[in-house]
């Protein structure tokens, strides 16, 4: 069962959280030395990002990726990276590295060895990983319809990557796998939304993962998972 923690408003809970992830990243930093941290793209995490850019720690030991990309350019409309160098990569964080998930490659599937390699270099586990849910209850990249979802929520599967070819959302895709992500300290899914919010409560009953793919996430037992809701 994940943690939960209401507020009543989006700016309220960007402050709570961003202070809450920059804590474990001085932490993460005071005990090793260096900190990583996986994000999600979207309009939901935008104002958090916002507020964690302002938070004061040695952001030059901390690495940050994302847990999907759409494969398109850094400069496109649709990148998830643009909206973290917009929003997140500012102030004291423009300090931090960031490591892309969409590389020089023709294409998402070639350009999967690329990515894993970069994920490896990274601090791992990650020591916090902010995840997002679509209404049709997918997480990162791993769209209920895409004939790579199989594989993307396979526990054996220890690919960190997966290109996938969403059917229900435009562009080919970078995502992160369900192992790759599950082996973190700590996860936390933002939402925000009454919709989201029973998407949310469905995912805690029994039922198919690959219909609901968040059901992965909260149903496991292996990595500590807290939910940030906002009306």
């Amino acid at each position: 069962m994940a943690a939960e923690h209401l507020f009543e408003t989006s700016p309220q809970l960007a402050s709570a959280l961003a202070q809450s992830i920059a804590g474990d990243l001085r932490a993460a930093i005071a005990a090793r030395g260096k900190a990583s941290l996986v994000v999600s793209g979207g309009r939901t995490p935008a104002v958090m990002f916002a507020a964690l850019a302002q938070q004061s720690l040695a952001w030059n030991k901390v690495w940050i990726t994302l847990a999907d990309e759409r494969w398109v350019d850094a400069h496109h409309a649709d990148s998830n990276e643009a909206l973290v160098r917009r929003t997140l990569l500012q102030h004291h964080a423009a300090a931090a590295h960031f490591v892309s998930l969409k590389n020089a490659a023709a294409n998402a599937k070639d350009g999967e060895a690329e990515c894993e390699k970069n994920i490896l270099a990274m601090p791992r586990p990650f020591d916090v990983v902010v995840l997002g849910m679509g209404d049709d209850g997918h997480f990162a990249s791993l769209f209920p319809q895409a004939p790579q979802i199989s594989r993307g929520l396979d526990h054996a599967n220890k690919n960190l990557c997966i290109a996938v070819d969403p059917i229900t959302a435009p562009h080919a895709r970078m995502s992160l796998t369900l192992s790759a992500l599950l082996n973190s300290r700590r996860i936390v899914i933002q939402l925000a939304g009454e919709g989201k919010w029973k998407v949310y409560q469905r995912a805690l009953k029994a039922g198919v993962e690959k219909e609901l793919p968040i059901r992965a996430v909260i149903q496991q037992t292996e990595t500590v998972v807290q939910v940030y809701f906002s009306k």
